[in-house]
Parts: structure tokens; sequence; C-alpha cells
């Protein structure tokens, strides 16, 4: 089946780039419709019933995410492309959404791509991503309201959507990652460790050990010893915090 795709880009030269990388290199695709602006775009996406749509974030007279909004039902998916990798490219990923940096590499676009097609997500699994990101966009510009951000947790199966406060800890599995929660539940993710740490930057987590992120609102206790160091969460779980990184750990603690 063809992967239907519009193309939302004020600048025409990446309209057009995309374009034609897609016929190029996307037999399985077509780009059925471009837009320079949300305006457009909505229409379109109404008209043509994309299965995929490109979405830049950044335009005149209104953002990507404005289109969104428009829509009281998402029923497509969408890759975000945009030039700039500040606060909104963190809410994309706390809904478990990709995004691609412009200048658009191929070889990204194509995995990209062949996610959305190999896995299409179901409707109600793909609303909770656009709704997680838009809570997560509104956090952000109203400087937060003490509201718990949330975060899509790719499991095997969908989507487990939890607050950050949930989380005790990661643990590192290889290429993949443990989630131990704060109800007792613990969630294996395909995802890297460094993943979560650039994740959840900023959100009162620290990597303490290559094979331990902890989120510091649930540390009860930090051991220091003459030959190992460690912290207890408040689950009653250890985890070794490494010599390299103990001076950075206390002085993250001292200014709590």
């Amino acid at each position: 089946m063809t992967t239907k795709i519009i193309i939302v880009d004020d600048e025409e030269g990446a309209r057009e780039s995309l374009s034609n990388i897609i016929d190029l290199f996307f037999l399985e695709a077509k780009v059925i419709a471009k837009a320079d602006n949300i305006e457009a775009a909505y229409r379109k996406i109404q008209t043509y019933m994309p299965d995929l749509v490109l979405l830049d974030i950044e335009m005149p007279f209104g953002s990507g995410f404005d289109l969104l909004n428009k829509f009281d039902k998402i029923d497509f998916d969408i890759i975000f492309i945009t030039a700039y990798d500040h606060y909104a490219l963190k809410a994309i990923k706390y809904a478990a959404l990709d995004y691609l940096l412009k200048p658009v590499d191929i070889d990204e676009l194509r995995q990209a791509i062949t996610k959305h097609r190999e896995k299409p997500r179901e409707e109600e699994e793909r609303q909770k991503s656009y709704d997680t990101l838009m809570g997560s966009l509104q956090q952000e510009q109203t400087n937060g309201n003490g509201a718990s951000k949330k975060v899509g947790l790719p499991d095997g199966g969908g989507l487990t959507f939890v607050n950050l406060d949930e989380i005790i800890r990661c643990e590192s599995e290889g290429n993949y990652t443990n989630i131990f929660l704060n109800t007792g539940k613990k969630i294996l993710v395909a995802k890297t460790m460094g993943e979560y740490e650039e994740q959840f930057k900023g959100q009162n987590f620290f990597r303490i050990h290559r094979s331990h992120l902890i989120n510091v609102n649930h540390l009860k206790k930090f051991v220091k010893g003459s030959s190992s160091n460690y912290v207890l969460m408040s689950d009653g779980s250890k985890a070794d915090v490494s010599r390299r990184k103990k001076s950075e750990f206390v002085e993250y603690l001292s200014g709590i």
C-alpha cells in the first residue's frame, strides 16, 4: 500500500527537496500535496486525507503546533521537521513522536517513513501522543504550573504514558532501558540510557553511573564509603554511584 504524504513547510526549497527525495528513493510513498502555511495545510489535509504529514515547526503566521490545534481528531501520523533544536523538541520526545532536523538526512528520513509504514499507530495511541505533546508544550510556554509532565514509554505493545514524578530510576540493559515506577511496575523500553538522560535533562534526573539514571525527587539517602558509593531510593532499591560521577553528584545535590 502506498503511503500518502503531505509536506508542510513555508520554504519552497525545503518542500521541493523533500518531495524530490521521496520521489527518487521511496517507491512505496507518494507526495499528494504541499502547503506553505497552516491554513492551506489544514484545507489540504481535510481534502486529501494523508497517512503521513511532514510538518515544519517554525512558520510565519502560525507554527506546526497551531495547525494540529485546528483538528478535533488527528487521524494521520506526523514527522516534525525543524531547523531549531530548542524546547519544542523536548516536548516532541516526551510524546514519543518523530522529528528530523534540517537539512534532512536521506537515511534518517527513510528510517522515519519506514517506521510509520511498518508500525502505524492505533487511533487511541496516536491521540494520546498528541495530547501529551500539547500538554508538554503548554507547560513549557507557561514556565510550569506545578503539573507533572508526562512521557510516553514505547513498551513493544504501544505506548505507556506515565508522569515523570512516577519514575524512580532507570537502569541500562544494553540497548534497552528498564524504567522503575513508584507503583512497583517495571517497564522495559527499546531506547538507550543516553536517550533518556538527554530527554529528562532539566527535570531533576541525574546519571550517577553508566547504568543508572535516578529521579532525585525519589532519593532517600546517599551513602559515601571508602570503597563504594551508592544511593537508596524511595522504593528501597539501591544503585551504585561511580567514582567518576561522585564529585559532580555531590555538587549537584548541594545546589538543590
